[in-house]
């Protein structure tokens, strides 16, 4: 049996940028793709705080350092410089794999610094700081 968890996540960072006329995909500073375990061309969902849209797009790298977070194409459509989102990926999983497997959690300042990495839990993470 194979599950679906949680790999990996950018908790509560603010977009930077929303270009309509770009072909597609959300731009992630480098920095966070790494801190996430994401991979350039992987499919992420985006869930935004503000709205309550709910979409799914692909990485690109913007520099490291930058702070960027900026939808793209027809993602610019559903979220607005300034809105806070999710930026989750998923893996699948056998159920051993799945029970020892520990999903990257990565919480960003208002300037999208990576701040803490947290096992699962984002609330237990700043409790903790």
């Amino acid at each position: 049996m194979q599950v679906t968890l949680m790999k990996g996540k950018i908790h509560r960072a603010h977009v930077t940028e929303a270009d309509l006329h770009y072909e597609g995909s959300i731009s992630i500073d480098r920095n966070l793709i790494e801190a996430a375990g994401f991979l350039i061309n992987e499919r992420v969902d985006i869930y935004n705080i503000d709205t309550g849209a709910r979409f799914s797009t692909y990485v690109i790298e913007a520099p490291a350092g930058s702070g960027t977070i900026g939808l793209n194409g027809a993602a610019a459509r559903l979220a607005m410089a300034g809105d806070k989102v999710i930026i989750v990926a998923y893996a699948s999983f056998d159920a051993d794999e799945a029970r020892k497997f520990h999903p990257r959690v990565v919480l960003v300042d208002d300037k999208n610094r990576h701040i803490a990495k947290a096992a699962a839990s984002p609330a237990k993470a700043l409790a903790d700081a």
